[in-house]
């Protein structure tokens, strides 16, 4: 029997989440705009978003699939990338990078005609890919062999392996020789020297548990870490590393920031985009909760129109087993799509 206190109690709670959820879009004028369907089959991971060429890279399944952020339509293609994680994009030379984290290799194709171009050998199970403008160098995190994959897109050779003691997951760059990743393992942002190729320090993230978002305010060097373990997003300092700020956030597994309008997004998988401002280098403020749909886990940002992008798909509940007490939930056949958040 259900007591009417637990009852008041439950509404109570149900209406201060809907109210924060309308505080956040009231505050932003966020809200979903659109929704674009890719129906091909797989799970999915990161999403990239080309602002300056109206493009979407998405990952699913063994493929990328490129949609335009300007009509939402499908406009490309990148097949046989096995258990494809992310996408870095290198303008300048006209290349993309996929991590395909199921054979072990990075898939570089041409920009233009989505065409193969080469495929290169990394480390066991790449995962997070980035472009890092300042070495020129393409990062591959490698989840099982606990390692970072250091890609020349000048000659598409690998040039360095850096061991990272912890699984890696995002990484982005200061734009100035450091390159940060989160290590989810150990709770820590590990510090690389872009020239060196060498470790410099580790950032202990003292509240914060299996950090996998990250983003960069190259500006006031300050890291948003998202941490799904315990649902908090983490503000470090990225010259030291000293944690400055904590904001209870959801089960987030992606963090964007707009250099513009000075936001970071963490993407929650319960449906929810948890939105910070920074008010200034060591000042932030939690707006609030945009409601988004359940699964949307993962992040991209368009940078000129604001608007954000994550990919999701209906789900249904998997029966728990003897071997699996707690399974992750199915997706529907046909039900992928992307979000489209914005004014």
């Amino acid at each position: 029997m259900v007591h009417s206190k637990t009852i008041k109690g439950l509404v109570v709670v149900a209406m201060a989440v809907a109210s924060l959820n309308t505080f956040a879009q009231t505050k932003t004028g966020f809200h979903v705009l659109k929704s674009h369907s890719i129906k091909s089959a797989g799970g999915w991971d990161y999403v990239s978003v080309d602002a300056e060429n109206k493009k979407i890279y998405v990952s699913h399944g063994a493929q990328v699939n490129i949609l335009s952020t300007a009509t939402g339509d499908s406009i490309g293609v990148i097949t046989n990338t096995k258990g494809v994680h992310g996408i870095a994009l290198v303008k300048t030379l006209n290349k993309g990078y996929t991590s395909n984290g199921r054979d072990n290799s990075c898939t570089v194709f041409d920009l233009q005609t989505n065409a193969e171009i080469a495929r290169i050998p990394v480390g066991t199970n790449p995962d997070a890919i980035f472009y890092d403008d300042f070495s020129k160098k393409v990062y591959a995190f490698n989840g099982r062999s606990n390692d970072a994959s250091v890609i020349d897109p000048a000659t598409d050779k690998v040039v360095a392996t850096i061991p990272l003691g912890g699984k890696p997951e995002t990484g982005v760059s200061d734009g100035k020789g450091k390159v940060f990743v989160n290590s989810e393992t150990t709770n820590e942002v590990v510090a690389i020297d872009a020239a060196t190729y060498k470790v410099i320090t580790r950032y202990k993230i003292n509240d914060g548990d299996e950090p996998s978002g990250l983003a960069i305010d190259r500006a006031t060097n300050r890291l948003f870490v998202g941490c799904g373990g315990n649902q908090t997003l983490v503000v470090m300092d990225a010259t030291n590393g000293k944690n400055l700020a904590k904001f209870h956030i959801g089960d987030c597994d992606g963090v964007a920031f707009d250099p513009i309008l000075k936001r970071a997004y963490t993407s929650n998988n319960e449906g929810t985009i948890s939105v910070i401002k920074e008010i200034s280098a060591n000042k932030f403020a939690f707006v609030g909760n945009i409601v988004t749909e359940k699964g949307a886990r993962t992040i991209g940002i368009d940078v000129l129109t604001h608007h954000l992008f994550l990919p999701t798909a209906k789900l249904e509940a998997v029966a728990p087993t003897a071997e699996n007490a707690n399974p992750r939930p199915k997706m529907v056949p046909g039900t992928f799509h992307v979000i489209e958040v914005g004014k």
